[in-house]
């Protein structure tokens, strides 16, 4: 992973976490000055106590990067041109100002990616450019990831953010459904080691059942997988649960008792049966009835979905009813269940508990979540002309045109835009329509709390990592980035707002985190403390938290039977219906994770993207024999929205009729400045992904299940 360095006595250590995905994992990086000699893991971290995955060298290729900006760009007739930060802000500001004084404030988006809740300042200080945009026309990566478990945790427990995690350190029974955490390092499940956990629970003598499309990672470690046809997950688990109410396997706890009037969930289940299920998901009865029966009989079990299951037609109701599985069999905020962690700084306490639906995308009528519209209805908003339309664009983090459904159909609308301002450090394929990019510092220039992740961990920790280098005296942060546009686009403020935005500009963001964790439930803990402790404080394991963590003023679990169960109907129509287009299309296509790629970016990372190429179309070989599809052949893949080219790897850990392509790929477009991306491409499943493809209860984006037709084109290549 990284290569021992002998090296001289000047040499320093710095111990920081790894913010690149999830799993929080400590590492510890030996250098001298500004060069880096290595990087390793931290086996004093208490939570991830030495492992990290090979995507820790990316810290390294991030900040020596030569493609990687390091000064404000602007787009000019003659190509991009370095510019100052002053003309840089101030012509961001007065392109913003332009378009909102002559369309109006909400004729300018946003769009945040993902790679912000990996940031202390972006989380801490976001607010203060949000506020100076004045515009309620907004969007963000959770629309095309996590929005089913917030819904649900806002709904269930009275905040977005009070989601339960699967307490995998002490669970005898885990059932795994469209997730592959061996790949993902978790995902809305913050845990370090994955592989470990899973053979520490089969050592422990328990069990781990993955549901899944594909024969994953995850599966084949765990020892017991079913192939699932895409999209109906929500038959089986309403099969599921209709099966511990019809044999009585309801299962009395703390937390069923705070859900007032659980029983009713048995009438709307009734219908599903394990025959049922059987025949939409491919699953025998027998097996299903096993599962459930077995599930129960476990002393610690836990059910956990995620990225699978979250975005295909039916993810707010698979969720929900993922949930209710857990509550109704006893492993709902009980050790080796769903369980609450308890973070040092209680992003929770310090957020509002979100909404749903206040108001609805201008074209499509979509449902806003917190103030966002689905980042399905994007391109349309800036393509449909009339009152409202987008004309500019401010993104931060986010390479929307690789990363959300129709990216073809995003790129056109990005290119008729009036203004673009990006704050991001490379030129992608989003980007590359910008007028202005302001560049923050890489990763290990600045400090870092994970904010975001230890509310989702799997044990209780804290750590904050200073800066390993100093910024460059030109460089800014991205909080520095929020606050001087602000200070441009909002120079009026009331007097409690310019307090902070004042103390913030002085002070950055880590004053806030040192307010939350005294404000935090363990004592006497604060900033200063954990700085002195490098490799992070052992605050315990999970421990019940109910009903003391429900944010409700009751104090109950509120199930909201009306909202969920009122999309049945939906769904009785989808899956009792044989179309025509299904009855001609080829395959379902669906996603895949690699431990070495997370956002898009990665793939300019040389270490992270050699050997043979990734990106390719996993295929069964029942199936590619049917189509005349060959081991390498290129096959044209052709969707509602577009068509690819891409190599056949054939492999029977596919499920026959479902078709993999991964996500990020696809850095083929001119204009872009990413040489080692560009040199392997690939293809962006997100040109066949289709942004009329939504879960109707939610808005969230289904890219999951999307159906293809597939055409083989030449003689197989090199793979």
């Amino acid at each position: 992973m990284t290569t021992k360095i002998k090296t001289s006595s000047d040499t320093s250590t710095h111990y920081r976490t790894c913010n690149l995905c999830e799993a929080m994992c400590g590492v510890k990086v030996e250098h001298q000055g500004t060069k880096i000699l290595s990087i390793k893991g931290d086996e004093h971290d208490p939570f991830s106590q030495g492992h990290i995955c090979p995507k820790a060298v990316a810290l390294q290729d991030l900040y020596e990067d030569p493609d990687r900006l390091t000064s404000p760009m602007e787009r000019t007739e003659n190509g991009w041109q370095k510019i100052s930060w002053k003309d840089a802000f101030d012509k961001a500001a007065a392109g913003i100002a332009k378009v909102q004084k002559q369309y109006g404030n909400n004729a300018l988006g946003v769009y945040l990616g993902n790679p912000n809740v990996h940031n202390l300042g972006g989380m801490l200080s976001i607010r203060h450019i949000l506020t100076a945009l004045k515009t309620r026309t907004r969007f963000s990566a959770t629309s095309i990831d996590q929005l089913p478990h917030h819904m649900v945790g806002m709904h269930l427990f009275g905040h977005q953010l009070r989601i339960p995690v699967p307490d995998i350190n002490r669970t005898q029974h885990m059932v795994i459904m469209g997730a592959n955490p061996l790949a993902s390092n978790g995902s809305i499940m913050t845990v370090a080691n994955v592989r470990q956990k899973i053979k520490d629970i089969k050592k422990r003598g328990g069990k781990v059942v993955v549901i899944d499309p594909r024969k994953t990672e995850t599966a084949d470690l765990a020892g017991e997988h079913h192939f699932i046809k895409p999209g109906s997950d929500v038959v089986l688990l309403l099969a599921m649960v209709n099966h511990l109410f019809t044999n009585n396997l309801v299962k009395q706890s703390n937390a069923l008792s705070l859900a007032h009037g659980y029983e009713d969930i048995a009438q709307y289940v009734k219908d599903y049966s394990l025959e049922y299920a059987q025949q939409q998901t491919g699953i025998a009865a027998s097996d299903i009835a096993k599962m459930v029966e077995e599930f129960c009989q476990a002393e610690k079990a836990v059910l956990y979905g995620r990225m699978g299951v979250s975005v295909q037609e039916f993810g707010l109701l698979s969720q929900y009813l993922i949930m209710l599985f857990n509550l109704l069999t006893g492993s709902l905020d009980e050790e080796g269940g769903m369980m609450f962690p308890t973070p040092a700084a209680d992003i929770v306490a310090n957020s509002g508990p979100g909404y749903f639906n206040k108001r609805q995308s201008r074209v499509r009528g979509l449902p806003d979540f917190n103030g966002e519209f689905p980042v399905a209805c994007l391109s349309e908003e800036i393509l449909t002309e009339g009152d409202g339309q987008i004309k500019a664009m401010f993104t931060v983090a986010g390479n929307a045109v690789l990363s959300t459904p129709n990216g073809q159909q995003l790129d056109t609308a990005l290119e008729s835009l009036d203004f673009m301002v990006c704050v991001d450090f490379y030129l992608n394929e989003t980007t590359r329509h910008a007028n202005i990019i302001l560049p923050p510092v890489s990763p290990i220039e600045r400090d870092h709390y994970d904010v975001t992740f230890h509310n989702l961990a799997v044990h209780n920790t804290a750590k904050f990592s200073s800066a390993m280098f100093n910024k460059p005296k030109e460089a800014r942060h991205d909080w520095q980035i929020y606050l001087e546009l602000a200070k441009r686009l909002q120079p009026k403020l009331p007097f409690m707002q310019q307090v902070m935005r004042k103390v913030t500009s002085v002070m950055g963001p880590n004053f806030l985190l040192n307010a939350m964790l005294k404000r935090g439930p363990y004592p006497g803990l604060s900033l200063s403390k954990l700085k002195k402790r490098p490799h992070g404080i052992d605050l315990g394991p999970l421990h019940a938290r109910l009903p003391q963590a429900l944010r409700h003023k009751d104090k109950t679990i509120h199930l909201n039977m009306d909202f969920y169960f009122a999309d049945l109907p939906r769904l009785k129509q989808k899956f009792d219906a044989v179309t025509q287009a299904q009855a001609d299309q080829d395959a379902l296509l669906i996603g895949r994770r690699h431990v070495r790629s997370n956002n898009s970016w990665m793939h300019n990372s040389q270490r992270l993207v050699k050997g043979k190429s990734r990106c390719t179309l996993l295929i069964h070989p029942e199936h590619a024999a049917k189509l005349n599809i060959s081991e390498g052949q290129l096959v044209q893949v052709t969707s509602r929205v577009g068509q690819v080219e891409i190599a056949a790897e054939i492999s029977e850990e596919i499920m026959p009729g479902v078709v993999s392509i991964p996500h990020g790929w696809g850095h083929n477009r001119k204009g872009t400045v990413q040489s080692v991306a560009d040199a392997h491409a690939g293809v962006s499943v997100n040109d066949l992904t289709d942004d009329r493809m939504i879960d109707a209860l939610s808005g969230n984006a289904a890219v999951n299940g999307v159906p293809v037709t597939l055409n083989a084109l030449a003689e197989p290549v090199a793979v």
